[in-house]
C-alpha cells in the first residue's frame, strides 16, 4: 500500500504512555488517487496515537464498488524499514515486487511483505473484482532488523470457530476462552521481528467472546461493521479502540447486527521512528536520502543509481510513482 497524499506529513512516532480504559481513535478519510479515487479510512498514524505495538499504519477501505471508483490501482512505489500486511474481506489484489515475488491477495489470506533496507511493489485489484473491501497495515521494523533483505510471506489461517463466532489469527497467537469446554488456541507460523498479534473476528448477533492476550502488549480493535462493545465501551464503526498494556483479557460483545472486526496488538516498540510518505527511518537525513535514491532510480531526478536500493521491475508495467516534494523545513516531531 502506498501513501498517495500529495503533501504527506512527517510523523515522529513513539510509544505513548499507557493509561487505564479504552481510548477511541477516530478515522480520517484519505483518497487514493485522482477524481475516481477509492477512499480509505486511516486510523494510524494520528496525533493522538501513532503506534499500537509496532503497528504504525492502518488503512481500512470498502466495501468499494470497483466499477465506479476504479478500485485499487497503485503503481510501483518504494518502502523502507517496514513490513506491509494485506488482509482482504472481499475482492482480489495482484501484488508484484522488486524482490521477485508475485502473489494474489485474497480474502482470509495473509500477505506480508518485508521491505527491510528497500523494496518497491505495485498493487492492482483484478478485473474479476467487483467489490473491494479490507485493510492494509504497516509494521515498523525495529532498528536491529530494518536493514534486512526484502522478502515475502503468505499464510492462510484456519479459523477458530464456536457458537456464533469465527476467529482467524494471521499473526502471533491468541486464545479464545470458553466457559464450557476447552479453550481454543491458534498461532501463526509467520515470523515477525517484534511480538505482534493480528486476527480477524466475526461474531453473529448477540454473541460474546473472551480472548486472552499478553499483558505486556498493547492492543487495538478496529470495527468494520456491526454493533460491538469492547468490554463495557461501545465502539463506533470504522473507529479503533486502543487498550493499553496490562490488559490480560478482552471481552467482545455483538449487538443486534453481526460484527466484522480486526484485533491488532504487540509489545510496545520502545523506539522513535520517523515516517514520511512510504519511508520509515530514524532521521531527516536518512529519509531525504531514501527519496533521492528512489527519484534517481526511476529517472525523475539526476543522481547515482548504482546501489539500486529499490530493485528492478518488469519494463511492461505502469510507470512508477514519483515521490512528493519534501517540506521546506527539516522533518521533525510535531508539537
Amino acid at each position: 500500500m502506498s501513501n498517495l497524499e500529495v503533501a504527506p506529513d512527517e510523523m515522529v512516532c513513539g510509544s505513548a504512555q499507557s493509561h487505564a480504559g479504552v481510548e477511541l481513535l477516530v478515522p480520517r478519510n484519505v483518497p487514493l488517487g485522482g477524481p475516481r479515487a477509492m477512499d480509505v479510512r486511516r486510523t494510524l498514524p494520528q496525533k493522538q496515537r501513532s503506534l499500537v505495538g509496532a503497528w504504525c499504519f492502518l488503512d481500512h477501505f470498502g466495501p468499494d464498488p470497483v466499477g465506479e471508483t476504479g478500485g485499487m490501482a497503485v503503481p510501483r512505489h518504494p518502502h523502507t524499514g517496514l513490513q506491509t500486511v494485506s488482509w482482504l474481506f472481499t475482492g482480489e489484489v495482484e501484488h508484484r515486487d522488486s524482490a521477485g515475488f508475485h502473489a494474489m491477495v485474497r480474502p482470509g489470506e495473509l500477505n506480508l511483505m518485508t521491505a527491510g533496507r528497500g523494496i518497491s511493489h505495485s498493487e492492482f485489484s483484478t478485473p474479476e473484482t467487483s467489490v473491494l473491501h479490507g485493510a492494509q497495515l504497516w509494521v515498523a521494523l525495529p532498528d536491529s532488523a530494518r536493514h534486512v533483505s526484502p522478502t515475502f510471506a503468505h499464510h492462510r489461517p484456519e479459523p477458530l470457530t464456536g457458537t456464533g463466532f469465527a476467529v482467524s489469527v494471521f499473526l502471533g497467537s491468541l486464545t479464545v476462552l470458553q466457559d464450557h469446554g476447552a479453550d481454543l488456541h491458534s498461532s501463526s507460523p509467520v515470523a515477525t521481528h517484534t511480538e505482534l498479534l493480528g486476527a480477524e473476528i466475526r461474531l453473529e448477533p448477540h454473541t460474546s467472546i473472551r480472548v486472552a492476550v499478553k499483558a505486556k502488549h498493547e492492543h487495538g480493535v478496529l470495527l468494520d461493521s456491526g454493533t460491538l462493545h469492547v468490554g463495557v465501551d461501545e465502539l463506533p464503526v470504522d473507529h479503533l479502540a486502543y487498550l493499553p498494556t496490562g490488559t490480560q483479557e478482552i471481552t467482545l460483545t455483538s449487538g443486534d447486527q453481526p460484527v466484522l472486526a480486526l484485533l491488532i496488538g504487540g509489545e510496545p516498540l520502545g523506539e522513535q521512528i520517523l515516517m514520511w510518505w512510504n519511508f520509515v527511518g530514524r532521521t531527516h537525513d536518512e529519509v531525504v536520502e531514501y527519496r533521492r535514491q528512489w527519484q534517481a532510480e526511476i529517472g525523475e531526478e539526476p543522481g547515482d543509481t548504482g546501489s539500486k536500493r529499490f530493485g528492478d521491475f518488469p519494463s511492461d508495467t505502469p510507470a512508477p510513482l514519483p515521490a512528493p516534494v519534501l517540506p521546506s523545513v527539516r522533518l521533525r516531531p510535531r508539537d
